[in-house]
C-alpha cells in the first residue's frame, strides 16, 4: 500500500489527512511543532462555518464548497448549528442592506426576534439571522483530528520532513511558499475575552465601517473576537489600533463586554493566494494544498477531498491549478 506523507498538522493537513485515512489511504504526518498547539494560524481561528455569510465578500466557491463543511466536520468533532446573527447600529443599517445584498440564506430580524434569539443583543433594532450556519471550537477540533487519526494508525513525526519524500502533500502555509511563489501572508490578529456577564450561544457579527467584528462563544463565558484583515506580513505583536477597535467594537454590542478580562492575544499570517482561494498543485512528486486565507475551517473539508481525488484517484477537482501544476 502507498504510504501519504503530509507535511504541517494545522486544519488543512489534518484535514487532508484525516480524508485521506477515511479512504482506506495509508499516512503519516510531519510537522516539528508536534501535535496540534499554539504555532499556527489554526489555533487562532474563529472556527466559523458560515458560508452564506462569508460570501458577502467572497468568491462563489466559497458558499458552494463551503455549505459541505458541517456535514463533514460533524462526523469529526463537536459541531454547534445554531446560526449566526448579523447585527449593526442604527447609524450602519445601510450597511446591514448591503451586506443582505450581497449574501443570501437569512431572514431579516427586528428588535423582538433579536432578543428572542439572544437576550444580550436587545439594544439592536434590526438584524439578519443566518439559522443554517454553525461554528466549531477550533482547538478541540484539532485534538479531535488528531485523536482520531492516531487511532486509526496514522503515525505522527515531530520533525522536519526528510528532503526527497515520496508521495508528500505539503500543507505547511507560508512555509512552502519556496515553491509557490504568489502565495502571501495576510495578518490576522484576534483577542481570547472572559465576561461572564455576557451569555451568546452563537457567533454573533457586527457590522462597522472601521472594523467589522465577530463574537464566537467557547463557552463558561469565554469569547473569540476576530479578526483584522491586514495586508501586511509582519506577525509580531498586536497593534494598538487593532486592540482598541476589537475591543471598542466588543463594547458596542454589549456594554459589558468593558468589563471583560483579556485571556490571550493572537497574531499570525493567513496564506493567500492573489484570489483569496485555495490552490492544490502537484509539482513533481508533490501535492501542494494551500491558501485557505481566512476561510480555513469552512474550505479545509473540500480541500482535503480534492487532494484526496487528485492522490488517490487522479481526478482533478476545481481546486487543482493545472495551469501550474
Amino acid at each position: 500500500m502507498t504510504l501519504w506523507s503530509v507535511i504541517g498538522a494545522g486544519v488543512a493537513g489534518l484535514a487532508v489527512a484525516s480524508e485521506l485515512a477515511s479512504r482506506g489511504a495509508k499516512v503519516q504526518i510531519f510537522d516539528p511543532g508536534g501535535p496540534p498547539g499554539p504555532h499556527g494560524c489554526s489555533w487562532w481561528a474563529g472556527g466559523m462555518l458560515a458560508p452564506w455569510c462569508e460570501y458577502e465578500n467572497a468568491e462563489e466557491p466559497v458558499l458552494r464548497l463551503g455549505q459541505s463543511a458541517i456535514e463533514w466536520w460533524a462526523q469529526r468533532t463537536k459541531v454547534a448549528q445554531r446560526g449566526t446573527v448579523v447585527v449593526a447600529s442604527a447609524r450602519d443599517v445601510p450597511d446591514l442592506h448591503r451586506f443582505a445584498r450581497r449574501t443570501k440564506e437569512f431572514t431579516m430580524v427586528k428588535r423582538a426576534k433579536i432578543s428572542e434569539l439572544e437576550p444580550d443583543l436587545a439594544g439592536f433594532g434590526q438584524g439578519l439571522f443566518f439559522e443554517h450556519e454553525a461554528h466549531v471550537d477550533p482547538r478541540q477540533a484539532l485534538r479531535d483530528l488528531h485523536r482520531q487519526l492516531l487511532s486509526q494508525g496514522v503515525e505522527f513525526h515531530r520533525k522536519l520532513a526528510p528532503a526527497q519524500l515520496e508521495n508528500a502533500i505539503d500543507c505547511r502555509g507560508l512555509h512552502a511558499r519556496e515553491y509557490l511563489h504568489d502565495l502571501r501572508g495576510v495578518k490576522g490578529e484576534m483577542l481570547v475575552i472572559r465576561c461572564p456577564d455576557v451569555e451568546l450561544t452563537r457567533p454573533v457579527r457586527l457590522l462597522h465601517p472601521r472594523m467589522p467584528l465577530y463574537i464566537v462563544p467557547r463557552g463558561d463565558g469565554v469569547y473569540m473576537l476576530g479578526a483584522t484583515m491586514i495586508e501586511s506580513e509582519d506577525s509580531g505583536r498586536i497593534t494598538a489600533r487593532s486592540m482598541l477597535e476589537l475591543l471598542s467594537a466588543a463594547y458596542a454590542v454589549n456594554p459589558a463586554f468593558g468589563e471583560a478580562e483579556v485571556l490571550e492575544i493572537g497574531v499570525d499570517l493567513r496564506p493567500a493566494f492573489p484570489d483569496n482561494l485555495p490552490r492544490i498543485r502537484r509539482l513533481g512528486r508533490t501535492i501542494y494544498a494551500n491558501g485557505l486565507y481566512r476561510h480555513g475551517y469552512l474550505l479545509a473539508p473540500a480541500l482535503a477531498r480534492g487532494v484526496a481525488d487528485l492522490a488517490l484517484d487522479n481526478t482533478h477537482s476545481e481546486m487543482v491549478d493545472e495551469d501550474r501544476a
